[in-house]
């Protein structure tokens, strides 16, 4: 799916996605990863939902976002509640949803200006 292009000046926004991609910035990208407006990590070394430890959000974390998107690849999977939990309470907001609509969700927030982090797993 492609998606329209807005108005986000020099920020990282996705662009487009598939099965085992995104695109951000119209560049394709095809390993976990996790997005910020201004910063990209690239090869996230996540294995799987199941795999996600809260070392994993140590460095998103450590940026103080407003909230963290989890894009869980295809289908909706839920991490461990003690990760969940641990996450919360930094007093950052934690939305779990596929990776498709963590793109679409991330893009909105971006626009109004709010301090995201997208963590996606493909």
């Amino acid at each position: 799916m492609k998606l329209h292009l807005a108005h986000f000046g020099q920020q990282n926004i996705f662009s487009g996605y598939g099965d085992g991609y995104v695109m951000i910035n119209q560049i394709r990208h095809e390993k976990n990863m996790i997005v910020f407006p201004d910063q990209l990590i690239e090869h996230w070394p996540v294995a799987s939902v199941a795999a996600l430890s809260h070392e994993h959000f140590d460095e998103i974390l450590a940026r103080k976002p407003e909230i963290i998107l989890l894009g869980t690849g295809a289908q909706l999977r839920f991490p461990d509640y003690t990760l969940m939990a641990r996450i919360l309470q930094t007093r950052t907001g934690f939305e779990v949803m596929d990776t498709q609509a963590a793109c679409r969700t991330y893009n909105i927030l971006v626009e109004e200006g709010r301090q995201v982090a997208a963590a996606i797993i493909l």
